[in-house]
């Protein structure tokens, strides 16, 4: 069983290095790496489509959508962190990293809830997989798939997963059962010049 798990193209707000409030929109280079991502995964046998329903992952959905004819259907559980107050406000200046903060900033999400809610999206992915008797595709966030990777989805040897998951990234999840590993992390390599991602955005939030 495999899995394409898909992060979001960029947003202008992850350039800028912002926490991004839910309803960000991708920007004109993330419109570019959700059709050159679209190009990639359009002859893979694509058997279904899922995505967080925010907007900068849903319209990264819809290209894919649109190269293969699926209907996408949406996942709360695939949302990124919810970082409640610090939506909206730069990075760079709040003087601590919140993607690393355990305790729910104020009318968000602790680390300890987000942690259970990738995990029970994890289990979801897995059931959904089997259902299909060939390759899906799930769009979500920075932080989800990296920890995915981090809690269950353990990479094969000679696999390099980034520290950083870039925009509009690849990465392979095969099931064996209940057992899964990456076979293939943060892939860009659908990315050229002009669409590439830009390694100082913020990768979260």
């Amino acid at each position: 069983m495999t899995l394409y798990l898909i992060r979001h193209g960029e947003t202008a707000l992850n350039a800028a290095r912002v926490m991004q409030p839910a309803d960000t929109p991708l920007s004109a280079r993330g419109e570019r790496q959700a059709r050159a991502l679209a190009r990639r995964l359009a002859g893979v046998g694509l058997l279904a489509l899922v995505s967080s329903p925010l907007p900068r992952a849903w319209r990264t959905a819809q290209a894919l959508s649109a190269a293969t004819g699926l209907p996408i259907d949406a996942d709360a559980r695939l949302q990124e962190r919810n970082f409640g107050a610090l939506r909206g406000r730069p990075y760079d200046t709040l003087g601590f990293d919140p993607l690393a903060m355990a305790a729910a900033p104020p009318g968000g999400e602790s680390a300890a809830d987000f942690e259970a809610r990738v995990a029970a999206a994890f289990e979801a992915l897995r059931l959904w997989c089997a259902g299909h008797a060939g390759p899906v595709a799930a769009v979500s966030h920075g932080l989800v798939i990296q920890r995915m990777l981090q809690a269950h989805a353990p990479a094969d040897p000679g696999v390099t997963v980034p520290e950083r998951v870039g925009n509009a990234s690849v990465t392979r999840i095969e099931f064996d059962g209940p057992a899964a590993r990456a076979t293939l992390a943060g892939c860009m390599a659908h990315l050229d010049a002009e669409s590439g991602d830009d390694p100082t955005a913020l990768s979260g939030g």
